[in-house]
């Protein structure tokens, strides 16, 4: 009888025990799952800190050749002036100085360039017909063709200064000129910032087409699709006119041209989705002409100069300007482009751009 008392004892104990080690595994049960989380989440970072400590991927041979390859200027935008008579509100080239190098300065580095290899030359702004009235323009381009005797030498224009006397004078050393249209409704293009008093910017558009014609340049449009006309449809007139080629950009942001406190423009009212870019060229797929580029496309595939004869940097999402090529050449102020050359190639950047080779039905 003696030996039940400690039995008894220890059932009573183990009964307590029982039932305090079931309520002690009822509040584990909503401890664990946070442990098991606490213990992933560290578990990642350890794996991340680990991931992080590993050594760089070693450079292909393909990659230390590409790092190596010097960058041939072989396609070159020449922005000679920020002056403009138009308002558009999404430029990202604004006219934050009114400086145009003298004329012998801006040969002097043309040559440059062409010693290292540029084929195009394309001069814009701003509006390049503004400085001089187009002879300083004129002149370059005359320059370009008869003593550099580049393949190809463009101009891109809003279209609005445009005299027949131009063509006269110097349409014989034009490739292509590209004129700036957004929109064929005259109302969009006063919003965006492209009318000019009793001027009508499409009829204008009608008479450059022909002038080009008779003169033997190749005609091209640009259109920046924006929020004001990007539910536009241009098929009909578009191929109308019949362009070489319709280049179709994205409105971008360029941060200090067109964006934030120390810019001359704010874009952002203008600014679009990539779907919405998208639907756009959906929308004209069956323009044989159509080049579409998006922001991706277009930020690095330009190589781009400013009035200094600076090439302009945007990777950051700003303009950063080289040395100039005046002072530094060509080969030390390339580095310093941001060009992305394969991007370049990959948007077609390189195509029929002689208009001794394009073989147009004048």
């Amino acid at each position: 009888m003696w030996m039940m008392v400690p039995v008894s004892f220890t059932l009573k104990l183990l009964s307590a025990f029982v039932q305090h080690l079931g309520s002690m595994w009822s509040s584990l049960g909503t401890l664990f799952p946070r442990l098991g989380t606490a213990f992933w989440l560290a578990g990642g970072k350890k794996s991340q800190q680990q991931r992080g400590r590993r050594k760089p991927r070693k450079p292909s041979r393909e990659d230390e050749e590409d790092r190596d390859l010097p960058i041939t200027p072989t396609s070159v935008n020449y922005h000679f002036t920020r002056q403009c008579n138009y308002k558009c509100g999404f430029c990202f080239h604004t006219a934050k100085t009114s400086f145009v190098l003298p004329l012998a300065e801006a040969k002097r580095g043309l040559l440059l360039l062409k010693e290292a290899g540029m084929e195009k030359i394309n001069f814009s702004g701003g509006e390049p017909f503004l400085h001089d009235r187009g002879k300083y323009l004129g002149q370059l381009v005359k320059f370009c063709k008869q003593e550099l005797q580049l393949p190809s030498v463009s101009i891109v224009s809003n279209g609005s200064l445009i005299q027949e006397r131009w063509f006269q004078n110097y349409g014989e050393y034009l490739d292509i000129l590209a004129i700036s249209c957004d929109s064929f409704d005259e109302q969009v293009n006063v919003l965006i910032g492209r009318g000019q008093g009793n001027k009508n910017h499409v009829e204008n558009l009608q008479k450059l087409r022909t002038w080009c014609k008779d003169y033997r340049v190749a005609f091209k449009i640009n259109s920046v699709i924006n929020r004001f006309n990007v539910d536009e449809d241009m098929k009909e007139q578009i191929k109308a006119l019949n362009p070489i080629r319709w280049k179709v950009f994205q409105c971008l942001i360029i941060e200090g041209e067109n964006a934030g406190e120390d810019a001359l423009r704010e874009a952002e009212p203008f600014v679009i989705s990539d779907e919405e870019f998208e639907a756009f060229l959906d929308r004209h797929k069956d323009v044989p002409c159509l080049v579409p580029e998006s922001n991706q496309k277009m930020r690095d595939s330009y190589l781009i100069l400013d009035e200094y004869m600076r090439f302009v940097n945007c990777r950051n999402g700003r303009k950063e300007p080289s040395m100039s090529i005046l002072d530094v050449g060509i080969e030390e102020a390339i580095k310093f482009s941001g060009f992305d050359e394969k991007m370049f190639l990959k948007r077609g950047g390189k195509y029929v751009w002689s208009k001794a080779e394009l073989k147009l039905d004048w």
